[in-house]
C-alpha cells in the first residue's frame, strides 16, 4: 500500500491509510484468560477503522468486519511443539498481503509483539548468579521445551525492519528492558482497559445478578477471578475467609480444571456452603455487579486486568501491592484500592476484608474513587495507543528507519 503524504504515525491524520492487520493468538475466547480479552477488545475497537484478520487454533467470537482464519493442532501436547506448529503456520499464512502482523504469542515473527507475561529469560537466570546460573543453563540445555521457548523469545525481541514490541504495564517495561536490552528504543505502554458498564449496580441488578450465578440474595460475596488459581492466590484467599464472619461468601469465578484441588482445602475448612465456583463465564459482568469486593491476592500479574474490571463496575478492591501486580502501580491505597504488601499473609488479607466489610464509608469512597479511575482506561483510548503503534512500524519497515511511536503509544 501507499503511504500518504502527511504523517502516517498520528492517527487524527485525515488522510491515515486503512490497514489489513494479521493478530495471531492461539485462543481467541473471552473465557481464555485477561491476554485473550485484551486481544479481542482491540481487535473489536480497531474493526471499524482497518481490515482485521484473526489467526488461531480456537475460536469462541463473532465481530462484524473482522475475518477469522482457522490454524491446525495436529499435536496440542507437548505445547512447546504445538508453539513451534502456531509460529510456523501463522509465518507462511501471513507472510505477504499484510501491512502488520500483529503477535500475542511466543512466536518468532511479527511486526508487532505484545507481552502479557514475564520473559521465560527473566524467570529462569533473574537473580541467580554463580553455579546456581551455570545450572540453570544445564536445566535449559537439557529441556527441549525450555530451549524452545527460550529461543523463540530470543528471536521474537530482536531486532528486525518495523519490529515494536508492547507491554502492558510499567514495571513489564523495565523487566523486558533487562531482559532484552535489544528492544529497549522499541518498547511501548499499552495498558488493558474496559468499557464502562452502561448502568450503574443498583440493589435490585444486585439480587439479579446473584439469583442468576446461585449465589446467597443476602450477605457479604467476595469475589475472585483468575484462570490460575494457586498463582492468583485462591489458597490465602479461602484461609482467610474461614476467619471471616459466617455471612460473607465467596464467589470463584475462572478455570473449572482447578476446582476439584481447592475443594479439598474448601472441605479442610468446614467452608463447603460459603464458597461458590462458578467456572469459566463468558460474560463476567454478573459476577462483578453481584460482588461487594474483588479480592485479588495474586503472586504474579503483569497488569491484573481483572482489577481495572471490578473498579468499572464500582467495586472495592484488594489487590497485591506493585511487586507482584502491575495495576498496583498505578493505584493508592485507602483511596482507590486497598493494596497487600504480602499476598501470601493471610491475617493481613483479613485485616483489610474486616475494613472494607465493616466501615460503609469506606466502602463508598472506593466505590467512588474505582469508578473514576476505571473511567480513564476506556478501551477507545487503549486502541488509538494501538494504531499508532501499527503505524509507527509500518513506518519503519518502508523506511528502514525505526519508528517513533506517537505520545499516545509511549
Amino acid at each position: 500500500m501507499n503511504l500518504p503524504s502527511s504523517n502516517p504515525a498520528d492517527p487524527s491524520s485525515p488522510t491515515h491509510p486503512k490497514l489489513r492487520i494479521a493478530v495471531l493468538n492461539r485462543t481467541f475466547s473471552s473465557t481464555g484468560g485477561g491476554a485473550e480479552r485484551y486481544s479481542i477488545a482491540m481487535v473489536e475497537q480497531l474493526s471499524a477503522r482497518h481490515e482485521m484478520h484473526v489467526f488461531a487454533q480456537e475460536f469462541d467470537h463473532q465481530w462484524p468486519g473482522v475475518t477469522y482464519h482457522r490454524i491446525s493442532a495436529p499435536l496440542r501436547k507437548p505445547r512447546w511443539v504445538n508453539q513451534l506448529w502456531f509460529s510456523t503456520v501463522t509465518w507462511w499464512a501471513t507472510r505477504h498481503g499484510f501491512d502488520v502482523v500483529h503477535s500475542h504469542e511466543n512466536i518468532w515473527h511479527g511486526d508487532v509483539q505484545t507481552v502479557h507475561v514475564l520473559p521465560v529469560r527473566y524467570n529462569l537466570f533473574h537473580g541467580r548468579t554463580g553455579w546456581r546460573h551455570i545450572l540453570q543453563w544445564f536445566k535449559v540445555m537439557t529441556s527441549p521445551r525450555l530451549l524452545t521457548y527460550l529461543s523463540l523469545e530470543r528471536l521474537r525481541y530482536a531486532a528486525g525492519p518495523g519490529r515494536q514490541v508492547v507491554v502492558t504495564a510499567e514495571s513489564l517495561r523495565a523487566i523486558m528492558a533487562l531482559s532484552y536490552p535489544v528492544c529497549r528504543d522499541r518498547l511501548s505502554v499499552i495498558t488493558p482497559g474496559i468499557t464502562m458498564p452502561w448502568f450503574p449496580v443498583t440493589s435490585r441488578r444486585k439480587h439479579e445478578a446473584r439469583a442468576q450465578l446461585g449465589l446467597p440474595v443476602t450477605g457479604s460475596c467476595l469475589l475472585f477471578v483468575g484462570n490460575d488459581y494457586r498463582k492468583k492466590g485462591l489458597a490465602t484467599l479461602l484461609d482467610a475467609l474461614a476467619q471471616l464472619p459466617a455471612g460473607v461468601v465467596l464467589a470463584v469465578v475462572g478455570n473449572p480444571a482447578h476446582i476439584p484441588a481447592f475443594r479439598k482445602q474448601v472441605q479442610a475448612l468446614n467452608l463447603g456452603s460459603r464458597v461458590f465456583f462458578l467456572g469459566s463465564l463468558r460474560d463476567t459482568g454478573p459476577a462483578y455487579e453481584a460482588a461487594d469486593c474483588l479480592v485479588h491476592p495474586t503472586l504474579e500479574d503483569t497488569f491484573g486486568m481483572v482489577v481495572l474490571e471490578a473498579m468499572a463496575h464500582g467495586l472495592p478492591v484488594v489487590v497485591s501491592g506493585p511487586d507482584y501486580c502491575g495495576i498496583s502501580g498505578l493505584l493508592q491505597h485507602g483511596v482507590n484500592a486497598m493494596i497487600l504488601q504480602d499476598p501470601r499473609n493471610a491475617v493481613q488479607l483479613i485485616q483489610v476484608l474486616e475494613q472494607i466489610l465493616s466501615q460503609q464509608a469506606l466502602q463508598d469512597r472506593l466505590r467512588q474513587r474505582a469508578t473514576e479511575f476505571a473511567a480513564h482506561y476506556q478501551w477507545e483510548k487503549m486502541a488509538l495507543q494501538q494504531e499508532a503503534v501499527y503505524f509507527s512500524a509500518l513506518v519503519a519497515k518502508k523506511t528502514g528507519k525505526p519508528g517513533v511511536v506517537s505520545e499516545n503509544g509511549k
